[in-house]
């Protein structure tokens, strides 16, 4: 697989915070990477960079063999970057419809089949964006990132805050479109064994830098190297259906 996304030796942060300190790292096309670490050591922050977000002061971000950081934070949606925040924004003046299409790049990913990934924005398409629960509100952000069309879509703590059932049923969604739709993620999650089932790599964050990578199914087998660094309490770390699923 060819390199989408390259990270050589990034310091960057806000103001003059530094949060990334020479952070390094490379995701393929068509590869999925959960970012894990404990809060603040600079996912968020990763991500952002990603978007522009941030001040870089040193090191090389390639995106698609080119230089990330010639293309400007507004026209890096259009270059293929999708990205949900933890604040999702969804349009809440808009119907769910509305937010689908407002932006809405041709692709493969349209509207049919973003209703098909998630059924009940298409029970609620009518409905406005404030009339959503959080769950909903959740689908809806990410919907309206694949509709996009993104080559890389970058999800910052999706599960964060939402019932038990529906993160089962977001992590449905979440499986079926890396694994059956082939679609290249970034995942920042702190829900450990949910994240590294849906990826197929993972790497952990220690103060702005990567100090661990794995395969996402072989570090599944062994959560307790992840302890010094991510904090995994085992008894949370329980086993979804994705688990037991061979890795494409």
């Amino acid at each position: 697989m060819a390199e989408m996304l390259e990270l050589e030796r990034v310091t960057a942060g806000y103001g003059e915070a530094i949060v990334l300190d020479r952070c390094t790292l490379s995701l393929a096309e068509g590869e999925s990477l959960a970012l894990l670490g404990r809060n603040g050591v600079g996912k968020s922050t990763l991500l952002a960079t990603l978007m522009g977000q941030t001040r870089v002061r040193e090191g090389t971000l390639r995106w698609g063999g080119k230089d990330l950081a010639r293309i400007p934070r507004h026209r890096r949606a259009a270059a293929g970057l999708g990205w949900v925040p933890q604040e999702r924004e969804i349009f809440a003046s808009l119907t769910v419809e509305e937010n689908l299409t407002v932006a809405a790049v041709p692709g493969k990913w349209d509207v049919q089949r973003v209703y098909t990934l998630f059924p009940r924005l298409r029970e609620r398409r009518r409905n406005w964006g404030n009339e959503l629960s959080g769950g909903e509100q959740q689908m809806l952000a990410i919907a309206r990132a694949l509709m996009l069309n993104p080559r890389l879509l970058l999800l910052d703590e999706p599960l964060e805050g939402l019932a038990p059932v529906i993160v089962e049923e977001l992590c449905a969604a979440l499986e079926r479109m890396v694994r059956q739709e082939g679609q290249s993620l970034l995942l920042v999650e702190q829900q450990v064994a949910q994240a590294l089932a849906l990826t197929q790599r993972c790497v952990v964050l220690e103060r702005g830098r990567v100090v661990h990578s794995a395969r996402s199914r072989v570090q599944l087998e062994d959560l307790r190297a992840l302890d010094r660094w991510v904090g995994v309490r085992l008894q949370e770390a329980g086993t979804p259906a994705a688990l037991a699923k061979e890795e494409p």
